[in-house]
């Protein structure tokens, strides 16, 4: 079975900084590429970032861009999102999802499709 686990949200103030954590399990860690999407409340679940399974190569929505930075450990079967300078803007839950990958530098896009699991999410929250 399959698991996504999120953590690492919570309540920031604006130009705060978090970092997600996603653990996963009962995949080979190391053949699927990993992505971060996020909801806010009324709207669609939008991609924040995607890395491959090397961890080598990075995707970023423009608004992620020079902000935030995704990592990978295969080591520890876990995906980091580093988030700094947070907004308000940036307030929703933040999900990681899998794509299964067959080579070490491919990369996912920012359609939610694309992707075979996802976690549950975890909230975070910047204030004013």
């Amino acid at each position: 079975q399959v698991q996504l686990v999120e953590s690492g949200g919570g309540l920031v103030q604006a130009g705060g900084s978090l970092r997600l954590s996603c653990a996963a399990s009962g995949l080979t860690f190391s053949r699927f590429a990993m992505a971060w999407f996020r909801q806010a409340p009324g709207k669609e679940r939008e991609f924040v970032a995607a890395i491959s399974w090397s961890g080598l190569s990075t995707y970023y929505a423009d608004f992620a861009k020079g902000r935030f930075t995704g990592s990978r450990d295969n080591a520890k079967n876990t995906v980091y999102l580093q988030m700094n300078s947070l907004e308000p803007e940036d307030t929703a839950v933040y999900y990681c999802a899998a794509a299964r990958a067959y080579t070490s530098e491919y990369v996912a896009g920012p359609t939610a499709d694309e992707y075979e699991y996802w976690g549950q999410g975890t909230q975070v929250t910047v204030s004013s």
